[in-house]
């Protein structure tokens, strides 16, 4: 059996003429296969930024109606404290103005309880 010499020159113009109808087929079929995943991978991802930004924010407003509670609080305390200093000084004590406590919160200054206690 005889052994005939490697024609480089054959080798490589078939390669690159399989290569000009080949690397198109292999773009247009990884584009059609590929986008639908990442377009999803994409949508999972900005789901949970958005489910961490309501997280972030749920706490935020939690912290602000502490400090809301807090305010409220300070200034029933202050109220007491400027009736008392009145009381003291020899005068009438002053009938504090008083907001109406908002919906649902009994008022902290009030002597009477509140509705369904």
């Amino acid at each position: 059996m005889e052994i005939m010499p490697v024609d480089l020159t054959s080798i490589i113009a078939v390669i690159m003429g399989i290569s000009v109808v080949l690397v198109p087929v292999i773009g247009l079929t990884a584009r059609f296969a590929l986008k639908p995943t990442v377009e999803a991978l994409a949508r999972v991802f900005e789901g949970k930024g958005r489910d961490q930004t309501v997280q972030m924010l749920e706490r935020r407003v939690a912290l602000l109606e502490q400090q809301v509670d807090a305010v409220e609080s300070s200034l029933g305390r202050l109220q007491e404290a400027s009736s008392f200093d009145a009381l003291l000084s020899g005068g009438r004590a002053p009938e504090p103005e008083r907001l109406p406590p908002p919906s649902g919160r009994p008022d902290p200054l009030s002597m009477t309880p509140p509705e369904g206690t």
